[in-house]
């Protein structure tokens, strides 16, 4: 690699000087190139905001998701200093990008298998989470607040029938069951939680309905509902996308049924997430649904003592983004 091009490239891309950074790139210059502060060209042309400089890279084959030594991206930096222009060119690059990944990624789905590890592993519960063996949080207490705010949701048609696929520690099964549905379906794949939920007398409950197994593997026991929650442990993306397919059946139409998830997207960066965010209601809006995310300040709850003894810091960021979903000829009815 010539140095001598890339330190000039990203010198030019930081003033903005679109002429020297098509000369250098023609010449050769790696538009990838990390210079000795751990900065790629794009980054910073989006500190600076120069837009057309941007845009110039990206088709170039910047890569928009790199990431700094403190684990900002290109449109982190547009974020913080206030760049829109930038930020908006660097939020198209990740969401296009990431359709075509997911495009190809169903393609070469189809094993099934992605929790399955998970089911067969070892959970301890606590007062305040649930941890699988390898210390990483199954669900923590701290999303109390949160999962009441799902609840609230996914209840709003009063007296309806109501999924949760996920039931973790039970926070959002218990926070449904104060809006006294009709009936309370939850699915719980993991052997451990779900004697737990035995013991613990969900079983009994008159409107609750326990299913065991992956809800890969019940969904055909699964009838239609005026709510819906998904927030399931040891899937991947992929999995929910898969879920979302069978929305259109589960979730009524009329009467202002709605759908939400645990939104945990990319929950450790922030231009991330909001891409993610981005990708998920396309991606919904494809299967004929609208999603409206709601901001819910979460920074007073996570404090430095609530990931102690906790391996994976699975959210870092001041604001949830909870999604609301749903059928669009019953947004009306909302």
């Amino acid at each position: 690699m010539d140095e001598n091009r890339e330190e000039p490239l990203c010198q030019a891309s930081a003033v903005g000087d679109i002429n020297v950074v098509r000369s250098l790139i023609a010449a050769g210059a790696d538009a990838t190139y990390f210079d000795g502060e751990g900065l790629t060209p794009l980054m910073h042309a989006a500190k600076a905001g120069n837009a057309d400089v941007a845009k110039y890279l990206l088709d170039c084959g910047a890569p928009w998701n790199a990431l700094s030594p403190n684990g900002l991206s290109a449109g982190d930096f547009a974020m913080e200093n206030g760049h829109q222009s930038v930020y908006n060119i660097l939020l198209n690059a990740g969401i296009q990008a990431e359709l075509i990944l997911n495009s190809i990624a169903r393609k070469d789905e189809g094993n099934g298998t992605s929790n399955m590890s998970y089911l067969e592993d070892r959970v301890a519960f606590s007062e305040d989470k649930v941890m699988d063996t390898e210390r990483k949080a199954v669900m923590m207490a701290w999303e109390g607040p949160l999962m009441e705010a799902h609840a609230k949701a996914v209840c709003s048609v009063g007296g309806g029938d109501v999924l949760n696929i996920g039931f973790g520690m039970g926070l959002v099964d218990t926070a449904i069951q104060q809006y006294s549905p009709k009936s309370h379906t939850i699915v719980e794949a993991h052997p451990e939680v779900y004697d737990r939920m035995v013991r613990d007398g969900w079983d009994k409950k008159h409107n609750v309905k326990i299913v065991f197994g992956r809800w890969q593997d019940v969904i055909s026991q699964l009838e239609s509902y005026d709510g819906i929650f998904f927030d399931t442990y040891g899937e991947y993306y992929e999995d929910m996308r898969d879920f979302h397919g069978h929305l259109p059946k589960l979730l009524k139409r009329g009467g202002g049924g709605v759908y939400s998830f645990f939104n945990g997207l990319c929950g450790s960066n922030p231009f991330f997430h909001v891409v993610y965010c981005e990708v998920v209601g396309l991606e919904l809006e494809k299967l004929g649904f609208s999603t409206a995310f709601i901001p819910l300040p979460v920074k007073d709850c996570l404090g430095e003592k609530v990931w102690e003894g906790v391996k994976h810091r699975y959210w870092e960021l001041d604001t949830y983004f909870l999604p609301v979903c749903q059928h669009r000829d019953d947004d009306d009815d909302a």
